[in-house]
């Protein structure tokens, strides 16, 4: 929503918009690893994670506001650089917040099959906060005035920033009292050390399993950019749907992280991590070009009628389940990789282990979100407002440059992660290895 934003409301280019973004996304991925580590080794009487996770509640619900309701005037000159500058401090708070939230997972879950139910639910919550809030916006604030309109954006930022306080406090107290408990690590964090730790994470790749994950997000990464940043130029302007009409495909999708909660951990177990989350991937992939050929082909319903958007809304539906299973199951198998690091490395760095997959997803991501801005400008969005200005050609060439690209960078993906090897045994015999290790250290080591 932030490139539309910046493109229709402040006027900046769509190149140029997503230039800002994309410098503020590889700020991000630098800044997870920054944050990994420094959480990894943080000695606190809150634990490791948690002094950082509070630090988010100061930064990010006020970025948050003052980007979507710009707290000075924006003039041709300054708007490059307000959204710049605001979309890296968004950024930084992000990290400060989801970095060691998601860190804490291999602490607090050992087992191989609860990884995928826990997780589940963190995607469920994810899902319904963040559709939760895009659902309201669409339907009362950006929907009813206009997705060139400021004022839905500043009720929007207001509502929101007042969310991500509630879910920051909430989270962080949530887990404070076990993640505080923990033993604290044998290393204290020291800025020197970064490059070092760097070069690790680098290192690791040549560890088969994070190396399949780490290139997934890599090269995915540019997909997601890229779908992300054109979401709302392709409902709005290439299926015709109005504001209020993209809540109700919101509301349809409230449906999907319930189903997928059960539904991860269920084939997780059944047909093992790997398979399931390729398999639910796979078949997001195939869905996803449907509407599209269907549209260009004369064999959809009317622009921005209702019965497109049931269909339509079908689809999505299905499409964010699937990406729900398979984003539960990767990052499952990405906890199951810490302890198989540590086996041969004797080193447990899962900040950094999950930060090292943001990186490679975030910065490459940047590419994606250029490809958006580039792709809105190629295709003669910039300074559109409405639907009546968009000819059959520009929905033609919007689906023929953005397509192809999207799902075959998907595709050499799932490739990466079908060269993942960790599976339940595999797994439990790196547990039963540490347990082992760990015991037959003294009783001061730590």
């Amino acid at each position: 929503m932030l490139l539309i934003y910046a493109n229709q409301v402040l006027g900046v280019p769509g190149y140029l918009a997503s230039i800002a973004l994309a410098i503020a996304m590889v700020w991000d991925a630098i800044s997870d690893l920054l944050l990994g580590h420094w959480s990894d080794k943080t000695h606190s009487r809150l634990g490791r994670r948690h002094p950082f996770m509070y630090a988010a509640l100061l930064i990010l619900p006020f970025s948050f506001y003052a980007l979507f309701n710009p707290v000075i005037e924006i003039t041709d000159n300054n708007a490059f650089w307000y959204i710049l500058v605001l979309a890296m401090i968004i950024r930084t708070g992000t990290t400060l917040f989801e970095v060691p939230s998601t860190a804490m997972l291999p602490d607090l879950e050992k087992d191989y099959d609860h990884r995928n139910k826990w997780l589940a639910l963190r995607y469920a919550f994810g899902w319904y906060g963040g559709n939760g809030l895009h659902t309201l916006n669409f339907m009362f604030w950006v929907g009813v005035y206009g997705v060139a309109v400021q004022t839905g954006y500043t009720i929007y930022a207001t509502v929101g920033a007042c969310i991500i306080a509630l879910v920051i406090i909430l989270s962080a107290l949530g887990t404070q009292k076990v993640m505080a408990a923990l033993p604290k690590p044998a290393e204290r964090f020291k800025f020197r050390e970064i490059g070092r730790e760097i070069r690790q994470i680098f290192q690791s790749v040549k560890n088969r399993n994070f190396a399949s994950l780490f290139f997934y997000g890599l090269i995915v990464g540019i997909a997601g950019g890229l779908g992300t940043a054109l979401y709302l130029y392709n409902t709005t302007y290439f299926f015709g749907f109005s504001g209020q009409q993209i809540a109700v495909t919101g509301i349809g999708v409230m449906l999907s992280p319930a189903i997928a909660y059960w539904a991860a951990p269920y084939f997780g177990g059944r047909y093992g991590k790997k398979n399931a989350a390729i398999g639910a991937i796979l078949i997001n992939i195939s869905l996803y070009p449907i509407p599209y050929i269907l549209l260009l082909s004369g064999y959809w319903p009317g622009l921005g009628s209702w019965l497109s958007l049931s269909i339509y809304s079908a689809f999505i539906v299905a499409e964010v389940i699937c990406s729900i299973i398979g984003g539960v199951l990767l990052d499952s198998m990405m906890a199951d990789v810490v302890e198989d690091s540590e086996v041969s490395t004797a080193r447990r760095s899962e900040g950094l282990f999950y930060a090292a997959r943001g990186f490679a997803g975030k910065a490459i991501s940047a590419g994606g979100i250029i490809g958006a801005g580039t792709i809105v400008s190629l295709v003669g969005l910039d300074g559109v407002t409405s639907l009546d200005q968009v000819t059959d050609d520009i929905r033609m060439n919007l689906a023929g440059l953005f397509l192809p690209l999207y799902c075959t960078l998907f595709l050499i993906g799932l490739w990466c992660v079908s060269t993942y090897k960790i599976n339940r045994d595999v797994h439990n015999l790196n547990i039963d290895t540490l347990a082992a290790r760990n015991a037959s250290l003294p009783d001061d080591a730590d």
